[in-house]
């Protein structure tokens, strides 16, 4: 913990009477580093601006939020919080992180702060480097997040990033700091929590101080990063002219300046939602540069498309997604609506984001469409078959995704799945027979 002291004492460049956006959740590690700060402002003569999103999906979080309003009136700390009313249909971990970094950065100019601080350690650091390895991104993504960037006005500081999970927890019980248990945690639905409960465990067993050295990885990535960005920066403006690249030249180039120049690009689209983009579509980019088909094209996420004519690649929105679409399913499938539907080889989901089936059940090969009128599925559990209509009207699905909503079926057109929403009755059980998995994401 001195570690951390000694990084806010010296490393930041705090001032008296800096003001700092502190993002408390009411978790331990937001309330250690709250109660560190509490101790800096006092001696430093400091302003805190405590802030905190009741996210809405939990039924402790209004008694959480008059606790952490306590805490603060306490302490003469000045308290911000906003409830989120409803959430949209998109990911909602992606949603809340902007809904987060949007509240932050109105707070940040309501108060002229110098600092926003997060309660990111060092197990936080493992677990989303991990997973952006196995989703796939960029050399900057797999480096995870850094102690301290400068965002121009503002800079986001980590002081917890040297500690461990434990480290925090003992530190707040020789302190007796209070803090709230998010339940949620213990659940292995989100994918972070899988890596908490399965992975950690095993990384710490190997090496106790694996965080420090994921700490030094993420640091190496980042002056890689730097240095290829820089490189890529050079050429970019030749290459990419007025909206369109140049497929030409690009192939001229190393295939690491290529990807940089991708990613370039999809950040100017895509801005902060740059984490919906994975490997898989930049992969489905180069497959599109590398064909020798003159014209086609390939849907990206939000009714992004890619668009091959020739010598040129432009990037757009797609103003006519209502078009009907029909297409053979293989190794990968990148839909209309930005989804996937991936053949795998193993699972562990049950859920409708998956289905395993039997070849000798199907007439292969299997297509993926949108809904045409008087499409029936014999539902899994149900008794009967069900319009696909009724199923999108029980899930309350908006009526311009069930455009493109995907549909899975045969080639004698028995439908077989409605990835996301039901299984027919031909998806199997792990202890029955079957060859075909295909995952929906």
């Amino acid at each position: 913990m001195e570690e951390v002291y000694n990084f806010i004492r010296n490393d930041i460049g705090l001032k008296p009477d800096d003001a700092i956006v502190i993002g408390v959740s009411g978790g331990p590690d937001s309330m250690a580093l709250l109660y560190i700060m509490n101790e800096f402002k006092n001696s430093m003569g400091l302003k805190l601006i405590c802030a905190h999103i009741n996210h809405n999906v939990r039924k402790e979080s209004d008694q959480e939020k008059i606790d952490l309003e306590n805490y603060c009136k306490k302490n003469n700390i000045i308290f911000e919080y906003i409830k989120v009313k409803k959430w949209g249909d998109d990911n909602f971990h992606n949603e809340a992180r902007t809904v987060r970094y949007n509240f932050f950065e109105e707070l940040i100019e309501n108060y002229g702060a110098k600092y926003l601080m997060t309660a990111h350690q060092g197990d936080d650091l493992i677990e989303t480097i991990l997973m952006r390895i196995v989703r796939g991104s960029t050399l900057k993504g797999y480096s995870g997040f850094s102690r301290m960037v400068d965002k121009g006005h503002y800079k986001i500081v980590r002081p917890l990033i040297t500690l461990t999970k434990d480290q925090i927890l003992k530190f707040n019980e020789l302190n007796d700091i209070k803090y709230a248990t998010d339940s949620s945690n213990n659940e292995d639905h989100y994918t972070r929590n899988r890596y908490r409960h399965t992975v950690l465990p095993f990384l710490k067993k190997e090496e106790l101080n694996v965080h420090k050295k994921f700490m030094k990885f993420s640091e190496t990535l980042l002056e890689n990063n730097n240095y290829i960005d820089k490189e890529a920066n050079r050429v970019f403006n030749e290459v990419f002219i007025n909206g369109v690249l140049d497929v030409e030249h690009f192939k001229e180039l190393d295939r690491v300046i290529q990807t940089k120049i991708i990613y370039t690009i999809l950040e100017k689209i895509y801005g902060d939602d740059l984490l919906i983009i994975g490997d898989v579509h930049v992969d489905l980019i180069f497959d599109l540069i590398n064909s020798s088909r003159s014209n086609s094209l390939v849907h990206l996420p939000n009714n992004v498309i890619v668009v091959k004519s020739y010598n040129e690649l432009s990037f757009s929105y797609d103003e006519d997604i209502h078009t009907e679409y029909e297409i053979e399913i293989q190794k990968i499938v990148n839909l209309p609506n930005g989804k996937i539907i991936e053949t795998v080889f193993d699972s562990q989901d049950n859920s409708n984001n998956t289905i395993k089936l039997n070849s000798k059940e199907l007439s292969l090969p299997l297509y993926v469409r949108n809904r045409r009128d008087g499409d029936k599925m014999e539902v899994k559990g149900l008794n009967g078959s069900k319009k696909i209509s009724d199923i999108f009207i029980d899930s309350k699905i908006k009526p311009n995704d069930r455009l493109t909503w995907p549909v899975v079926l045969d080639s004698k057109n028995t439908i077989v799945w409605l990835p996301g929403l039901k299984k027919s009755k031909l998806d199997k059980k792990d202890t029955e027979e079957y060859d075909i998995i295909l995952r929906y994401y």
